[in-house]
Order: structure tokens, then sequence, then C-alpha cells
């Protein structure tokens, strides 16, 4: 990989992970139309290290006084009903079906699910469950003419039942054209949650497994599997980048609606179809060195 090659992939990585639309699936198709090989599925988590970085700082006075809340409940019993002690409990039970899952379809997620056609598919289906969920949450949000304002739920309401759907919906994003955030909201809102709060779990939710798979593929670059200079200057681009998408997109979602991602989603699932049966790209390019 070259250095350029790897300013452009980490710069993809920051404008992508935290918007909707699949940060694994852009890495991809951005190596397949620049006619490079596939970054993988190693290089991906290690470059995703970067922009989980920005999550903490972004997020650090969230965290802090969950960490602080949560590790006082461990001793103390009547921290347990405190709301940030809870959320401790709950962003780790999240986590688990994304661990479960990723050690177990980890073949499978360096290999066939890295396949454009379901790439194509999965922007288009998770576009359209991401419109559906928007427009339930807007319709709750505004009322109609018949419709009275619903009130939707925040993270104060969130259990452990919920926390597990969370988790389930962000280890969709294991495939590649899904989206951790998309997914993740998507499921938030159709369970009556506002934007905002999950966006937010969506985030804090991310932080485990991300750090985690990032130092788990870290082995790879050891082993020569991804090249270590152009891996650490992708992941602080992704860093940089990613930051200032994260507070963007947290003022974007109080006011706004997430159907031009929904649109941009469809659009480019049915460009990818069309391109491959067209010949013009082979579903498997740059596989080769994935």
């Amino acid at each position: 990989m070259s250095w350029f090659e790897s300013f452009v992939l980490g710069l993809v990585q920051g404008l992508t992970e935290f918007l909707p639309i699949s940060s694994s699936a852009h890495l991809r198709l951005t190596a397949a139309f620049a006619g490079w090989h596939d970054p993988g599925a190693a290089f991906t988590a290690i470059t995703q290290i970067g922009t989980e970085t920005a999550v903490l700082i972004y997020f650090r006075k969230d965290i802090a006084r969950i960490i602080s809340a949560w590790s006082r409940s461990l001793t103390n019993s009547s921290m347990r009903s405190d709301h940030d002690a809870q959320m401790g409990w709950l962003v780790i039970i999240g986590s688990i079906p994304i661990g479960v899952l990723g050690i177990t379809l980890k073949d499978q997620i360096e290999g066939p699910f890295r396949d454009l056609r379901l790439i194509a598919t999965t922007l288009i289906v998770l576009g359209i469950v991401l419109g559906i969920a928007d427009r339930l949450a807007a319709r709750d949000e505004t009322g109609g003419k018949h419709r009275a304002i619903k009130e939707r739920k925040s993270l104060k309401e969130l259990g452990v039942r919920d926390g597990l759907i969370f988790g389930f919906c962000q280890a969709m994003a294991l495939i590649p054209g899904v989206s951790r955030s998309g997914a993740t909201i998507s499921g938030g809102l159709l369970m009556g949650y506002t934007r905002e709060a999950a966006a937010r779990y969506s985030f804090l939710l991310a932080i485990p497994a991300v750090l985690a798979s990032g130092a788990y593929e870290l082995k790879d670059a050891g082993e020569g599997h991804v090249s270590w200079g152009p891996t650490i200057f992708a992941t602080v681009i992704a860093f940089v980048v990613g930051y200032a998408v994260i507070a963007w997109f947290m003022k974007f979602i109080t006011t706004k609606s997430f159907m031009p991602f929904v649109i941009y989603r469809i659009i480019l699932g049915i460009v990818l179809f069309v391109l491959i049966s067209a010949g013009v790209l082979s579903p498997h390019a740059g596989e080769s060195a994935g």
C-alpha cells in the first residue's frame, strides 16, 4: 500500500465511520474503483481505532462519568441504581453479540462478506430500513393532522432487553455495507428512542467492539499482512477527520432527517449492481490482496 492510498483510505474511514453509510463498504469500494487491492478487514479494523479514539475524546466526560459510576457500583450496592452505572453494564451487555459473532464469522468477514454484490444488497436493504425508522420517528416527533405528538424514549429508559437488541443490530455491521451506526440507530428508532439517544448509545456501544477488534487485528500488521507505516498514517488521518464528523453529525441529527443518507445508500447500491451487471466492475475487484 502506498502512502497516497493510505491517505485516501484514512480520509474515507474518517468521513464515513460515523455516518449511516458503512465505512467498511466505502473502504472496499474506494479500492475497487481506484484499481487498488482490497485493504482488507485487518486494515479496516486498525484504522477504526483512530476514529474510535475520536469518540473517546468527544464523549470523554460521559465516558469518565460512566466508568466512575460503574466501578463504584461493583463494591457499593447503593450505586447500582445509578443511571451511569447501569449504562456501564448495558454497554458491556450490548457488546456481547458482536464479540461472539465476530470471532465465529471471522473467515466470512475476511472473505465472502466482501463480495461487492452483497455490499450492494446491504446498502439498499439497510437504507430502506433506516428510511422507515426515520419516518416513524418523524411522525412521532411532529404528530400530524389526526395524530398527537408522541414522546420518544431517552437513554434513561434503556434496559437489558433493548441493550441486547442494540447489540445484535451492531453485530449486523460485521457485513460491509450494513453500517454500525446505521444498524444501531435504525434499531433504536424502531424501538422508540430519539435520534440523539440512539446515536449516542450507538457511539458508546461501538467503543469496546472497535478497540477489541483493532487490537486483535494488530497481530496481522506484525506478521506483515498490513504495512505498519501507511496503516498508522491512515489511522491518524481517520482520527482527525472522524472527530470533525462526530461534532457535525451530533448537531445534524437534532434537527435533520436521515433521508439524505437513505437516498445515497439506495442510489449507490443500484449503481453498484448496474456496474457489476454490465461487466464494468467485478464483484471480486481487488480481492487478491484482501
